[in-house]
């Protein structure tokens, strides 16, 4: 323990050091040099400007599913919207299967099988599946064909295909506030999702019932996005980032097999075509009903899997839908489909939440999944805005999870035992189903309303719609073992070498899920929790959606706007989370303790000596203590000072003491009689990414306090602080996040005094085994598997 007194020095010293610094990296600098001028279209406020504009594209469209050449037909009428300020003489479109040719580049810049697909196991070696989809996307004729391009009034339109991409030159140019319609007709071969698609495809089910179950995707030409920040939006589509759209209206008719249940984007327009007085009866109490109804029920589906008529006698039905204010549309169609539903509001509007799954997919599907779609309507709607659509659809089928209006494809089901045929599900495959179904049917609010350009930042619909995920998980159940949101979560993450930052471009991002999903949902979360707090980042949060709702954000109006509804400045949040890959790792390096002098030398010479005396006996006097000693022998010697020591209390001392008490007011006076405990904690900023200290207090008692300092402690020296500690009580501990709410990769340096972290030692036998081909050459011969069964 120490005086006071020497408070002065160290601060001092603490300046020079900082004075003697040769650069000073300023954490809170603005991000003026970062983000884009605000302008008439966006302003500085993060909300859209009174000029801002948007364009639409309608679209009429025709299809075919041939289910015996797994392929699509079809075509289609466009209109085009310019809704811009500027003439435009040319329209880019996207043709996304095209990444399925084989020549395309996301075909020739592979440069494995998959990333994770070379095992290390003493041996080169490849996973088989990897592989397999290697040598299959090299022998399947991918891509779409484009064809008779031409104007609503029939004449032929010039066009040029680069890859995934489609110019078509307009034969006037389109001014501002014109409208332009085109058609055009397409054809092209369906991809095996589970081999070689990627976000769409068909599953076979050979060994079950020899039926197929389609989920398609990108399955017509679409229009690019064209819009104030970036100009056409039309970066090649390598397979990571993905769509950057504009709303419009939809009126689709899809032609599929007679036995097929199609689940689509948008509203069923003709149901008393497509399904059986039966099924359209439940359709209508499912509307009303507290629980989930079965419209198609498992034994109509597995009597439609085993006649197959939809293939043997080639009878179709044509699905009719529409959908209004999307930016795409998806569709699944198989004759394996179970259907139930359950009518909901969000708000004032209605709501069909829907579920379309295989029989392999019960008992888990018929439980779960619907009740998931409900729960992420309430959940995100208390973020974010109502849910303005009239359906919310999950479907079960090869593509593991992905989202379009409406509509989300969604995997996981339970196992078969092969013997007893008994279907289970393990504890990961149950929350696993949970899980996706919120984060897919959530993305109907993030990308699907709040429309940003996934071509270009992926986090920013999957990061932020991570974080709802996160929320809605934790209102499912107590201790829902939720895989993102945690802090804690994202350390191994944070402290990893290979990292980008997350404002990265979407194709070139590293450690994708962690990157673009886990790491800006952490960082929500740590801005909602210890940053702002629940009531001003709800409020921010929601008002962010409002605003951009139906509209086209960029990062900068997300970051704009969460300062603006907060009344707090976030750049150095913004610049550390997002900008950067530095870490939270605050070590506590050392604590120096104080009491305040009372200056009164009776007091202050009793409590020096109180602190000598505590000081251990050196070595010597140990082993020296008994020796005699001359002035044992000649007491003569003695004197004043062999009965005075240098803690003795003199007259002079009392004088000058009681002349300096005059001279004080009272308020000092008050100060120098306070018991108050003071204590200096030295922090460093090991990490460099700054942040709130979140310090638990220990005191001699055994009551624990807690300190929330903002991170603007960090603001004039980032890499290490001194912060002063006021106490009633002495303290014998200090922790720095003893909650593990700031993602702090290191814990080991939180605490002072240093706390041990327990660990285990396993302890193992060396065991090598030895080959031995006598044995293995006498070895009885097994028939395979297969041919047994044949036999049998």
């Amino acid at each position: 323990m120490k005086h006071l007194a020497r408070l002065a020095a160290l601060s001092l010293a603490l300046s020079a050091g900082a004075h003697a610094a040769d650069k000073f990296d300023d954490k809170f600098r603005q991000l003026d040099e970062l983000l884009p001028t605000p302008s008439s279209t966006r302003t500085a406020s993060g909300a859209p400007g009174h000029a801002y504009w948007q364009q639409r594209a309608d679209y009429t469209l025709r299809a075919a599913l041939d289910e015996n050449k797994r392929s699509i037909t079809g075509s289609g009428t466009i209109t085009y919207h310019n809704n811009s300020p500027d003439t435009l003489t040319y329209l880019w479109l996207q043709l996304d299967q095209n990444m399925f040719r084989a020549d395309s580049d996301n075909r020739n810049i592979a440069t494995i099988p998959s990333r994770e697909a070379w095992q290390k196991t003493g041996a080169d070696g490849v996973k088989f599946d990897a592989l397999r989809a290697t040598f299959d996307s090299r022998a399947f004729d991918g891509g779409i064909q484009v064809g008779n391009v031409r104007t609503a009034g029939g004449a032929p339109l010039r066009h040029v295909v680069n890859k995934t991409m489609m110019r078509i030159d307009l034969p006037q140019p389109l001014r501002p506030g014109q409208r332009f319609s085109f058609a055009l007709d397409w054809r092209f071969n369906i991809p095996e999702a589970n081999i070689v698609g990627r976000r769409t495809g068909y599953e076979r089910f050979d060994k079950e019932d020899k039926n197929d179950l389609f989920e398609l995707a990108q399955w017509f030409p679409r229009m690019a996005a064209y819009y104030d920040a970036a100009g056409w939006q039309n970066k090649q589509y390598l397979g990571d980032g993905e769509f950057t759209l504009e709303f419009g209206d939809y009126d689709v008719a899809l032609t599929v097999p007679a036995d097929h249940i199609v689940a689509a984007t948008g509203e069923l327009q003709n149901p008393g075509e497509v399904l059986t007085a039966a099924q359209r009866e439940r359709l209508a109490k499912a509307r009303t009903a507290k629980t989930p109804v079965i419209i198609v029920t498992q034994l109509e589906a597995e009597a439609a899997e085993k006649a197959r008529a939809g293939i043997s006698n080639g009878a179709t039905k044509t699905w009719r839908f529409k959908a209004n204010n999307v930016r795409d549309f998806a569709f699944a169609s198989s004759r394996k489909f179970i259907w139930d539903a359950q009518g909901i509001r969000s708000g004032a509007n209605p709501v069909m939440a829907m579920s379309y799954y295989p029989k392999e997919g019960n008992p888990l599907w018929e439980k779960y999944s619907t009740q998931a779609v409900v729960h992420t309507i309430e959940q995100y709607s208390k973020y974010s805005f109502d849910y303005p659509y009239p359906t919310a659809i999950s479907v079960n089928g090869p593509v593991g999870g992905m989202e379009y209006p409406m509509i989300s494809f969604n995997g996981g089901r339970p196992t078969r035992d092969k013997k007893t045929g008994e279907r289970t599900y393990s504890k990961a495959t149950k929350y696993g189903l949970i899980s996706v179904i919120i984060h897919e049917v959530g993305h109907n609010y993030y990308p699907m309303i709040v429309n940003s350009d996934e071509r270009q930042w992926t986090w920013m619909d999957e990061g932020l719609n991570s974080f709802l995920q996160f929320l809605a998980e934790e209102a499912w159940e107590e201790n829902y073992p939720a895989r993102r949101g945690e802090p804690r979560d994202i350390t191994d993450y944070m402290r990893s070498k290979n990292q980008t930052p997350i404002m990265t471009n979407s194709e070139s991002v590293l450690q994708r899920g962690p990157n673009a999903y886990g790491k800006p949902a952490t960082a929500l979360n740590i801005l909602r929790e210890t940053v702002l707090g629940r009531e001003l980042f709800d409020f921010a949060f929601k008002e962010y959606g409002r605003r951009w709702k139906f509209r086209r954000p960029t990062p900068a109006d997300l970051f704009r706007t969460m300062e603006d509804a907060s009344g707090t400045d976030l750049d150095w949040f913004w610049r550390g989370w997002f900008y950067t890959t530095d870490a939270v790792d605050v070590s506590v390096d050392g604590i120096s303790e104080y009491t305040i002098s009372s200056q009164n030398p009776e007091l202050e010479k009793a409590w020096r000596k109180k602190l000598k005396e505590a000081e251990p006996m050196s070595l010597t006097d140990q082993r020296n203590k008994g020796t005699p000693r001359r002035v044992d022998a000649h007491p003569e010697l003695k004197d004043f000072y062999n009965e005075h020591d240098d803690f003795t209390v003199t007259n002079a001392d009392r004088n000058k003491y009681n002349e300096s008490q005059d001279k004080l007011e009272d308020w000092e006076k008050a100060l120098l009689a306070s018991n108050k405990h003071l204590y200096l904690v030295d922090f460093t900023n090991v990490g460099g990414l700054v942040t709130p200290l979140v310090l638990e207090i220990q005191l001699a008692s055994g009551k624990k306090t807690i300190e929330r300092i903002p991170a603007e402690v960090w603001r004039h020296s980032p890499s290490k602080i001194t912060k002063l500690i006021v106490t009633d009580e002495p303290m014998v501990g200090l922790t720095q996040d003893p909650y593990w709410e700031t993602a702090d990769i290191n814990v080991d340096n939180n605490a002072w005094p240093r706390k041990l972290t327990p660990s285990r030692l396993e302890l193992f036998k060396s065991q090598r085994e030895q080959g031995d081909m006598m044995k293995d050459f006498n070895a009885t011969l097994k028939k395979p598997e297969a041919e047994t069964k044949a036999a049998q």
